[in-house]
C-alpha cells in the first residue's frame, strides 16, 4: 500500500506498483491536464508534475516509487500563480495546439518557486526537458519572462479584446488549453467505453498464410477479434486513390509494416494490446522493394499496376536543353532529401459510438472531418448522412493527420460490437503507420546569361511515396510546379515521378514537396553566382517573380507578388553578415490544379450572448478558429467573447481537407459571404431580436486549370512569398535567422509571428538534424530522441519581419502562411554553410563541416 498526497489531499494506492503515475492520474483521478505525448519515452514533458517541489515525468514514475510524496498537478497549483502564467502564455501567443502547454507551465511554476527572478538563460535551461513542435519556443520563452515580471510586479499586460483584423486577439480557447481543460480525444470518458488495439504486420512484404486468434480470444476481458472478413462495406480507402486496405486478408501480401491484419476490442487498453500480441500470424516472407531508384523497373510489384503511380510533366518555352547548352553559365547537380516524421505531440486517437437510427458518431482529431465521414461511410457500407463526425482539439498535425489511421478501425469496431470504442496509438505505432514527408531525388540543370538572367531549367524528380498513394501524386505535382522557386524562367523542362515502394507511406507534410525543390534551386543559384561572379542578393532580386512573371507551370502572376519586397527587407542584413546564406520561397495557397477550393459557413444566432460559428476546418495550432472569430467580429461588430466556434459534420458547413495553406483565405471569404445578410439585419435589429436565425455563406474558386489542359494556365488562386537569411558565427554555428514573409494583410500579428517562428525551427531541424532512418522497410528507431528534433536549447535568434503586399483574392488581402515558413529555411542554411567552408552539400540533413 502506497500513501501520498495529491493536490493537498491524502491518497492511498494498493494496486499494481508498476502502474505509471501518469496512468493513475488520468484513469483513476480523472486528471487530464497531464498528457501522454511520447508513450513513456521520457522525451516530451507533457506529463510533467510537481513532486516534492521538483519536476517529475509521470510517464516513467511508478506508483511503488511515490511513497510519502507530495504531488501537484495543474489542478492543485495556487490560482493566482496558475492564472498569471497561463495568461502570459495566452497574451504572448505561446499556445498553439496546446498539447504541450501544461507541461511547460508546470515547469515554469516549479522554477519560480525556487527562483522568483530567473534570467532568460535559466528559463531556457529549465525547459530543456519539454518539447514543442508548434511554436519554435520563442514565444514560450517570452511568455515565461512576462510571467516572472507579472508575478513580481503585480502588473500584467493588457489582453487585446477588440478582435479586429490586424490586432493580436488571443488564440481562441487558448486559456482552456493552457490550463488543460480543453479536451482532446484521449481525454473523453464515455459510459461503457471499450478499448481497442491493432495487430500490425511483422514484415514490410509477406504473404499471409494464416491468422490464428485462439489465444487472443481466450484472454479474459476480450470482447471481439476483428479481421478483414468482418468489414461490411468497402475494404479499400484513400484520399485520392482507394489503394489502402483497412485490413489485409489471408492469402494477400502486405505492403509495409503498418498494414493492419487484425484488431482487438477489450474492456481495457492493456488487455486489448496484450491480446493483439497473442494473435499468431503465419507468413511467407518476401523480399521488399525499398529503393525508389529501382522501383520503376523492379520485378517486385508493390501494386498490380506497377510501381510508377504517376508522372507529372511541365514543358514550356523554347527547348530547355538547347537554351541550357548555349547559356553562358550552367550548373548541374543531384540533390537528395530525407524522410521526416511529423512528430506532432498528440498521437492519433478516435472514439466511435453508435448513434440514432443505424448511424454512428465519431470523435476525431483529423485534418478533414468530411473526409473522415466519406471514408468511414464507405467502410461501413452506409450513407454518409448516417455518419456524424465531431472535431475535438487537435494536438498538432502538419499534414500528418490528413490520411485516415485510427478512425476507420474505431468506427468498424464500434459498429460490430455496438459499444463505444476508443483506439489510440502509442508513439511507436504512430511512427509505424502514418505517412511521412517524401524523400526526393532531384537532378537539376540551371542556366543563366552573362548578366545573370536565368535562361532555362531542367529537372528530373522522383519521390518515394511508400506502400500507398496517400497524396503522393499531388506532392510530386506540387514539387514540379514549384521547381523554379520564386523566380521567372523563360523555359522549363520538368518531370516528376511518384513511385511505390514497401517503405512507410509518404504523404502531406508542411511544405508539400516545395521545401525539397527549394533546397535544390536555391543551391543551384548560389552555384551560378560562384561560376559567374554574381552578387547573391542581386541575382535573386533581378530574377524574382513580379507581376507578369510566369511560375514553373506557366501561370502569369497578377497583383500581390511580394518576393522583391521580402528581399528588400533583408538586404542590409545580408551585406552586414560575414557567413550568410540567402533563399527565397514561394508556396501555393489552395489545392488548385483543376480542383475546386471552397468553404461553407453557417452563423447561428443563439442569443445576444452566444453566436455560433460553424465551419469545417481543423484548428491544429495554426489559428484558423481565431481568424474566423476576427473576420466575423470585423464584419459585424459582434463581440469576440460571445462567438462560439463549432466543427461538426451535422452542421453541414462543408469544407475539404485542412491543407495547402488555404484555411485563412477560404474561411475568411466564406464568413464574409455569410455576413452579407447578417449585416443588413443588424442595421435594424439587435442580436436578441435575431435569435434563432441562421446565416449561410459559401466561397469557392473554380477557375484553376488541370496540368496540361491548354489555354490560360491558372494553377492556383494565390501564392505566398518569403526570403530567409541565415547567418553563422565564426565557428560555423547558426546564430540568427531573419524570416521576411509576405503575409498580404496580416490578420493577427502574434499568430503570424508564431507560425513563422515555429516553421523556421522545423526548417532548421530539416536542414541539419532530422531524419527518420529506414532500413529494409523498418524504422531504425521509433524513439523521438533519435529523430533529431530541435529542442529549446537549439534555438538561435529568430527575427520575423512581416511584409504586406495585399492579395486580390484573400480576405482583406490576406495570404496563407502556414507552410511558407520553412520552405526556404534548409536552402538558406545550405548556402550559409557553403559560405563558411566552401563546400557545397547536396543532401539533407546537412553535416557541419569545418573550414
Amino acid at each position: 500500500m502506497t500513501k501520498f498526497k495529491l493536490n493537498g489531499s491524502n491518497k492511498t494506492f494498493s494496486g499494481n506498483g508498476d502502474l505509471t503515475l501518469l496512468n493513475y492520474l488520468r484513469d483513476t483521478e480523472n486528471i487530464k491536464s497531464v498528457r501522454d505525448g511520447c508513450s513513456g519515452q521520457a522525451f516530451c514533458g507533457a506529463c510533467m508534475v510537481e513532486m516534492n517541489g521538483k519536476p517529475k515525468l509521470s510517464c516513467i514514475t511508478r506508483m511503488d516509487k511515490i511513497e510519502g510524496a507530495e504531488i501537484f498537478t495543474m489542478e492543485g497549483f495556487p490560482e493566482r500563480v496558475k492564472e498569471i502564467i497561463a495568461n502570459a502564455f495566452v497574451r504572448k501567443g505561446a499556445v498553439q495546439c496546446g498539447f504541450c502547454t501544461t507541461g511547460f507551465i508546470t515547469r515554469i511554476k516549479i522554477l519560480l518557486d525556487h527562483e522568483p527572478s530567473p534570467s532568460k538563460d535559466l528559463i531556457v535551461k529549465s525547459l530543456r526537458g519539454n518539447y514543442c513542435r508548434c511554436t519554435g519556443y520563442k514565444k514560450i520563452i517570452d511568455a515565461s519572462t512576462e510571467a516572472v515580471k507579472t508575478l513580481n510586479s503585480g502588473e500584467a499586460e493588457v489582453i487585446e479584446k477588440s478582435g479586429r483584423i490586424g490586432t493580436s486577439l488571443p488564440k481562441y480557447k487558448a486559456y482552456e488549453k493552457a490550463i488543460g481543460t480543453s479536451p482532446y480525444v484521449d481525454d473523453l470518458d464515455l459510459p461503457n467505453l471499450a478499448y481497442s488495439a491493432l495487430r500490425f504486420s511483422d514484415h514490410p512484404r509477406a504473404k499471409i498464410i494464416s491468422i490464428n486468434t485462439q489465444k487472443a480470444e481466450s484472454l479474459n476481458g476480450v470482447i471481439r477479434i476483428v479481421t478483414s472478413t468482418d468489414i461490411p462495406g468497402k475494404r479499400y480507402f484513400g484520399l485520392i486513390y482507394n489503394d489502402w486496405p483497412l485490413m489485409i486478408s489471408t492469402g494477400e501480401t502486405t505492403r509495409y509494416i503498418g498494414d493492419v491484419i487484425a484488431g482487438v476490442v477489450a474492456d481495457s487498453e492493456d488487455t486489448a494490446r496484450e491480446a493483439a500480441g497473442l494473435i499468431d500470424i503465419e507468413y511467407e516472407v518476401l523480399e521488399p522493394l525499398t529503393d525508389m531508384e529501382k522501383a520503376e523497373n523492379s520485378e517486385i510489384k508493390v501494386h498490380p499496376g506497377g510501381n510508377l503511380l504517376d508522372t507529372s510533366i511541365i514543358k514550356r518555352g523554347s527547348d530547355a536543353g538547347d537554351l541550357l547548352f548555349s547559356s553562358d553559365y550552367l550548373v548541374k547537380g543531384r540533390y537528395e532529401t530525407q524522410r521526416i516524421e511529423h512528430a506532432f505531440l498528440e498521437t492519433e486517437a478516435a472514439i466511435a459510438i453508435l448513434a440514432g437510427n443505424e448511424g454512428l458518431e465519431l470523435y476525431s482529431q483529423s485534418q478533414g472531418i468530411y473526409e473522415d465521414r466519406r471514408q468511414v461511410a464507405r467502410i461501413l457500407g452506409i450513407p454518409e448522412e448516417k455518419v456524424s463526425v465531431k472535431l475535438l482539439a487537435n494536438g498538432g498535425g502538419f499534414g500528418g493527420k490528413e490520411d485516415m489511421t485510427v478512425q476507420g478501425h474505431a468506427a468498424l469496431f464500434s459498429w460490430l460490437t455496438k459499444l463505444p470504442v476508443k483506439l489510440k496509438f502509442s508513439r511507436e505505432e504512430s511512427i509505424r503507420m502514418h505517412p511521412k514527408r517524401h524523400p526526393l531525388i532531384m537532378d537539376y540543370e540551371v542556366g543563366c546569361d552573362k548578366d545573370g538572367k536565368f535562361t532555362a531549367l531542367k529537372a528530373r524528380i522522383i519521390g518515394d511515396t511508400g506502400a500507398y498513394a496517400s497524396v503522393g501524386t499531388k506532392v510530386l505535382e506540387r514539387a514540379g510546379g514549384h521547381a523554379t522557386g520564386a523566380y521567372h524562367f523563360p523555359s522549363v523542362d520538368i518531370e516528376s515521378k511518384t513511385l511505390y515502394t514497401n517503405n512507410i507511406p509518404s504523404g502531406a507534410m508542411r511544405g508539400f514537396g516545395v521545401n525539397q525543390v527549394t533546397f535544390a534551386i536555391e543551391s543551384c543559384i548560389d552555384e551560378l553566382c560562384s561560376k559567374g561572379g554574381f552578387d547573391r542578393w542581386q541575382i535573386r532580386y533581378d530574377n524574382a517573380l513580379v507581376k507578369g512573371s510566369k511560375t514553373a507551370t506557366g501561370q502569369i502572376l497578377g497583383d500581390g507578388v511580394g518576393v522583391r519586397e521580402t528581399l528588400l527587407s533583408v538586404r542590409d542584413d545580408f551585406y552586414m553578415e560575414k557567413y550568410v546564406g540567402l533563399a527565397c520561397g514561394i508556396k501555393n495557397s489552395g489545392i488548385g490544379n483543376g480542383m475546386i477550393d471552397f468553404s461553407e459557413i453557417k452563423i447561428e444566432i443563439i442569443s445576444e450572448k452566444k453566436v455560433r460559428l460553424c465551419h469545417g476546418w481543423t484548428e491544429m495550432g495554426q489559428g484558423v478558429d481565431t481568424v474566423a472569430v476576427q473576420v466575423l467580429s470585423t464584419e459585424t461588430g459582434i463581440d469576440p467573447e460571445v462567438i462560439e466556434v463549432r466543427v461538426k459534420t451535422e452542421d453541414g458547413a462543408i469544407a475539404g481537407m485542412t491543407t495547402s495553406s488555404r484555411g485563412t483565405v477560404l474561411i475568411g471569404n466564406g464568413i464574409i459571404e455569410a455576413c452579407r445578410e447578417l449585416k443588413k439585419d443588424l442595421e435594424k435589429n439587435s442580436l436578441s431580436q435575431l435569435k434563432g436565425k441562421t446565416y449561410s455563406g459559401r466561397w469557392s474558386f473554380e477557375n484553376s486549370t488541370k496540368p496540361g489542359a491548354g489555354g490560360e494556365v491558372i494553377t492556383h488562386y494565390s501564392y505566398s512569398y518569403a526570403t530567409q537569411l541565415v547567418s553563422l558565427d565564426d565557428h560555423g554555428n547558426i546564430k540568427k535567422v531573419i524570416a521576411a514573409h509576405d503575409g498580404g494583410k496580416i490578420i493577427n500579428p502574434a499568430l503570424f509571428e508564431g507560425q513563422i517562428e515555429g516553421a523556421v525551427l522545423m526548417g532548421l531541424g530539416y536542414a541539419v538534424s532530422e531524419e527518420l532512418k529506414v532500413e529494409n522497410g523498418y524504422p531504425v528507431s521509433t524513439k523521438l530522441k533519435d529523430l533529431g528534433l530541435p529542442r529549446i536549447g537549439d534555438l538561435p535568434e529568430i527575427i520575423v519581419r512581416g511584409v504586406e503586399v495585399e492579395d486580390p483574392i484573400g480576405p482583406y488581402g490576406a495570404k496563407g502562411i502556414g507552410e511558407i515558413g520553412l520552405v526556404p529555411t534548409a536552402a538558406a542554411v545550405a548556402n550559409a554553410f557553403c559560405t563558411f567552408n566552401g563546400k557545397r552539400q547536396k543532401k539533407l540533413p546537412l553535416i557541419k563541416i569545418n573550414k
